[in-house]
């Protein structure tokens, strides 16, 4: 590791410049900022984290480490439907906003949900497969990882399967709009999707507000009937939840099966091992998750003056956080660029942290759990058949192709 990261330079490193091999693998360039700048300043005066106990510090801190992204996205956005959904939505809120939004979630998401969406994705997931299998080759990110999340979180919402087919695309576009230093070609295709996605669910929440009925628990319907100290999220905000959960569940849960049967193919001894001890999939998963979190990137603001080491940082001050370095520092994880499915890394932050913890987190894990070994069992000769196609993107992780043989 050191060896590679002497190479680097990390003087002129800028998540608005960066190199092409950085979205191949990013993390030798991580391991140089932990190494020479963990608390590296940018030119616009915004710092950039690596170290997992600063993240760790950061997620547990609200109060000081705002998630409100009204002031940073203004410039990026300006007066348009992406700056309004990102401003709106659960994840760049703080308290009460997002206080409100979690609990109207609520329990829509508890372990009881989980038994009870078990038997269905295992059905569905077996009904994908039987397709494959009259295929031969095919592409595990658009045949496989990609439908799964779709049909979990089109279920949690009650969405029409005909519906279902949009989202991948819009929520590729809304993301994808986060980037940095985007054209404006995507930053228009972006807003229009945002159009899109209102127009449907406007018609859609309303649909289901006229024909709302006590025996409704799924996610939509609790934030329809949320009311709290007279607070009730107004049709805005309430498509704009819709729309983040949707994106959310899908973007991130298709990238983390994508790794799950890329990483196992190539690291063979893992896949073998992994074989033999089939009770190893949870701590396979949370490995995966540590190896290559499909979230990469997180920001924050500072409401006050605070120090990290030596070095003072002011109130209104924009923190970017390496998620994916904080998952392999090696204060935390020994030999933190090896596979190893046996490490079982809880407290790593693919999932983020404290108050902002991913909400969804149980319902990624299960689709992973259920997807990588149905997979790797239905075929026990699968290989990878040909290179992948890496999504060339900074805070999001993940493979545009995999292809695949089963023969």
């Amino acid at each position: 590791m050191k060896s590679k990261t002497q190479k680097i330079s990390i003087a002129d490193f800028s998540l608005t410049n960066l190199p092409d091999d950085y979205y191949e693998d990013p993390y030798p360039y991580y391991h140089a900022l932990r190494e020479q700048s963990p608390i590296h300043r940018f030119a616009d005066g915004s710092y950039f984290f690596t170290r997992h106990a600063d993240l760790f510090r950061i997620y547990r801190d609200p109060k000081l480490f705002s998630s409100d992204k009204k002031k940073m996205f203004k410039p990026l956005f300006g007066d348009t439907l992406l700056y309004e959904h990102h401003t709106t939505s659960l994840v760049f809120n703080d308290p009460p906003l997002h206080t409100h939004v979690r609990k109207a979630i609520g329990d829509a998401l508890s372990q009881k949900t989980l038994v009870a969406m078990e038997p269905g994705l295992r059905k569905f997931t077996a009904g994908l497969l039987d397709r494959l299998a009259d295929k031969g080759e095919f592409d595990a990110m658009s045949d496989f990882a990609t439908l799964i999340p779709i049909e979990v979180i089109g279920n949690l919402l009650r969405l029409p399967r005909a519906d279902r087919g949009m989202l991948q695309r819009w929520a590729n576009a809304i993301l994808g709009a986060l980037e940095f230093d985007l054209s404006k070609e995507k930053l228009d295709y972006g807003n229009r999707c945002v159009r899109e996605f209102l127009d449907y669910l406007a018609d859609f929440v309303e649909d289901r507000r006229k024909n709302l009925s006590d025996d409704h628990d799924d996610i939509l319907s609790r934030l329809i009937k949320w009311e709290s100290d007279g607070f009730v999220l107004s049709d805005k905000q309430l498509y704009h939840q819709c729309i983040f959960i949707l994106n959310a569940g899908h973007e991130t849960t298709t990238n983390l099966i994508g790794h799950g049967i890329y990483c196992l193919h190539t690291h063979p001894h893992q896949l073998q091992l992994l074989r033999e001890k089939p009770e190893l999939i949870n701590s396979a998963i949370e490995e995966i998750l540590r190896y290559e979190a499909p979230v990469q990137l997180g920001n924050r603001a500072t409401t006050k003056p605070v120090q990290f080491d030596d070095v003072s940082i002011p109130a209104g001050t924009t923190l970017t956080f390496a998620i994916g370095a904080a998952n392999r520092d090696p204060e935390v994880y020994p030999e933190p660029d090896r596979l190893d499915i046996t490490r079982n890394p809880r407290n790593h932050m693919a999932f983020a942290g404290g108050i902002h913890t991913c909400a969804g987190l149980n319902v990624a894990r299960l689709e992973a759990r259920i997807a990588v070994p149905a997979l790797l069992n239905r075929f026990p000769a699968l290989t990878l058949a040909g290179a992948p196609v890496r999504d060339k993107r900074a805070r999001f992780r993940g493979l545009l192709s995999l292809p695949m043989s089963t023969n």
